[in-house]
């Protein structure tokens, strides 16, 4: 499916589904996104592609309304509100904020998370193993993320001392994965800098503050605002002359360094999985939260020249990826 076909469908996806006769036969699946259409499209791709795989079609056996926030967090309450009144199935949601929109807008409709940050840490759910409630699906972070985070800066930037890690204080999961790199961080005798933003407009005062302290690399914690910012940031990165890491490739695709994190389009894939089951009959709560355990590392050979950083040759044998 051509990019501007897929964006068209979902654009008319909204408003067509409901005065279809089809649409009150079959199953209602709706889907609530913090991003754009555009910024979602790889995504969404792989998720209706995992419902193809076991046996759904959209538009024949599965209606999906979709719902964009435009990197507006303020209005994932209003859209997970409207997926309640549409009396949807089920919500599969991205990132943690859209996590709690939904949660907040309903106790009974099943919920998926697509991929969210630490739902235990952040208080969306008890227990990954018997989650409970309503809620269900797959978390982006792992028990020693953080620890192997900062180790693959280390090992990029073995002389950095003064660390500095960009988060966004509104996503509930950047407390969680600022104390997984702080305890990292402290077990390697490194100084870690919390420096937050909540809007974009922050992002060039929040590198001063770096400079201002003499950061010396950065991490940057996953939010949804950022990523629709990843340019913007590799661009303030490389200006600061940051070797900088993130968990997703898209920053690194946009310029930046080096990115780890697990692979988003088989979390959203998967997500097809955990739909099927409850549309079979299973209860969110009795289903596992599962973590990640495909992880990929994409590293810029053109960033790190520019930055005049040699990539040790292990780390290039690591890699799934290297940008040239």
């Amino acid at each position: 499916m051509k990019r501007r076909q897929f964006i068209a469908l979902l654009g008319g996806a909204v408003t067509a589904w409901p005065f279809t006769a089809i649409a009150e036969q079959i199953p209602r699946v709706g889907v609530l996104i913090p991003t754009d259409r555009i910024t979602a499209e790889l995504n969404l791709e792989a998720f209706l592609k995992g419902l193809r795989e076991i046996g759904y079609v959209e538009g024949q056996n599965l209606a999906v309304d979709y719902r964009f926030a435009d990197g507006r967090d303020d209005r994932l309450p209003e859209l997970a509100a409207e997926l309640v009144q549409l009396n949807v199935k089920i919500i599969v949601v991205w990132g943690t904020p859209a996590g709690f929109a939904a949660k907040n807008a309903t106790a009974t409709i099943p919920i998926v998370m697509a991929t969210a940050g630490d739902p235990v840490g952040t208080g969306l759910v008890s227990s990954l193993a018997r989650p409970g409630g309503n809620i269900t699906g797959q978390s982006s972070i792992a028990p020693d993320m953080g620890e192997k985070t900062l180790g693959l800066l280390r090992e990029v930037a073995p002389k950095a001392y003064r660390v500095a890690i960009l988060l966004n204080p509104a996503n509930p999961f950047s407390a969680p994965t600022l104390r997984q790199v702080r305890v990292a961080a402290g077990a390697i005798g490194a100084r870690l800098q919390a420096v937050e933003v909540q809007n974009p407009d922050e992002l060039e005062s929040a590198f001063s503050v770096m400079a201002g302290e003499g950061a010396e690399a950065l991490i940057v914690v996953n939010d949804l605002n950022f990523l629709a910012n990843a340019k913007k940031i590799a661009l303030l990165a490389a200006k600061s002359r940051l070797p900088t890491i993130f968990i997703r490739r898209e920053y690194v695709e946009a310029g930046g360094l080096m990115s780890y994190g697990p692979n988003n389009l088989d979390q959203f894939r998967h997500a097809a999985n955990y739909v099927d089951k409850i549309l079979k009959g299973a209860k969110p709560g009795d289903l596992p939260i599962e973590q990640p355990t495909k992880f990929e590392l994409v590293i810029s050979l053109k960033t790190a020249k520019a930055l005049g950083l040699t990539i040790p040759a292990s780390l290039f044998a690591r890699a799934d990826e290297v940008i040239e």
